[in-house]
């Protein structure tokens, strides 16, 4: 080989080790923090994780290839929610993915930079969460469940299926904005209906068991369990309506399947698939404060007939016809 040829040799061999090392260079992995209002050995949780990395995967993120996922699940211990809330922030994540309303304050407080994407938060406009549904304006945004008008709904399908109540204990979270505006609009319903509400905090097991024995000392009563930080308590309040024969009205399908009496409300995995969808978008460059909040576009009503028998009660055809899955 000639020395000049032997020059361009190593040159254009030196030119392209650039490129060959970054060819060689594996793919950053990303990663996305989790704050679930639910606890890890609570099914609906289970579900929900799973459809996420499922809806992940087919946008092209795999868990240990390209993404890493860091899970946080509170249950019924909201003491842990700021603590956590911190831990996941401390981390620097791409992007936090937060599931039910009292996940969200918390990680706002902590962080104002790192995207955010919530799953079944009720009312994120009036609770300070976004500037607006349609342009959210900061680095939140997401998708809710309710409209507050919709939670007098439930104070209508407990007079349907149980015409002889006219008293109803409400579980709600009082500190919430979401637990305010549903009472709000459910005792204004009541109001309507001849029904007299109970308000009982749902942030305490004592005080719900204490409240629900004393509640059911008397007749003809019923019970409503609002959306927003019921879901971790909902087999102890289901085993209470059980106990005490209240025929009661649940926001999620999931309270049904555990043996609630009468759902209504919309899917919660839905949202959670297309949530994927937003983080995949963000981890791509777009930024929250232009992606729209996003409503549901249905509510489905779901009776569970095995509980109405345990309770006695004949459920009307009319709701029977109109409902979307009855559980026999």
């Amino acid at each position: 080989m000639q020395r000049r040829d032997f020059i361009s040799f190593v040159g254009g061999a030196a030119a392209a080790w650039p490129v060959a090392v970054r060819a060689q260079q594996p793919e950053r992995v990303r990663q996305i923090a989790m704050l679930n209002a639910l606890g890890s050995d609570d099914t609906e949780a289970q579900a929900r994780i799973a459809v996420f990395k499922q809806s992940l995967q087919q946008l092209g993120w795999v868990v240990g290839q390209n993404l890493k996922i860091e899970i946080r699940q509170i249950g019924a211990d909201v003491d842990r929610l700021r603590s956590n809330a911190v831990e996941l922030v401390a981390l620097a994540p791409d992007v936090i993915v937060t599931i039910g309303s009292v996940a969200i304050a918390p990680l706002q407080q902590a962080t104002r930079t790192i995207p955010i994407v919530f799953v079944n938060a009720s009312d994120p406009v009036g609770a300070g969460f976004v500037q607006s549904m349609a342009h959210p304006g900061g680095n939140i945004t997401g998708f809710s469940n309710f409209e507050y008008s919709m939670s007098g709904k439930w104070a209508e399908l407990l007079k349907q299926i149980a015409p002889n109540v006219t008293r109803a204990l409400v579980v709600r979270d009082p500190s919430s904005a979401a637990g305010i505006g549903q009472f709000a609009v459910i005792r204004s319903v009541a109001q309507s209906l001849g029904v007299e509400l109970t308000p009982v905090d749902v942030r305490d097991n004592d005080e719900i068991e204490q409240r629900a024995a004393a509640f059911a000392s008397s007749s003809n009563g019923g019970m409503i369990v609002t959306a927003g930080g019921t879901g971790a308590r909902r087999k102890l309040i289901i085993s209470l309506a059980s106990r005490y024969k209240l025929p009661s009205v649940y926001p999620y399908r999931y309270y049904a399947v555990d043996g609630g009496l009468v759902t209504y409300g919309p899917n919660t995995l839905d949202p959670v698939r297309r949530a994927a969808g937003y983080v995949d978008r963000i981890l791509k460059g777009e930024r929250p404060a232009d992606m729209p909040v996003q409503a549901p576009t249905r509510y489905d009503l779901i009776i569970n007939l095995k509980t109405a028998k345990t309770l006695g009660l004949t459920i009307p055809q009319s709701l029977l016809t109109t409902a979307d899955e009855v559980i026999e």
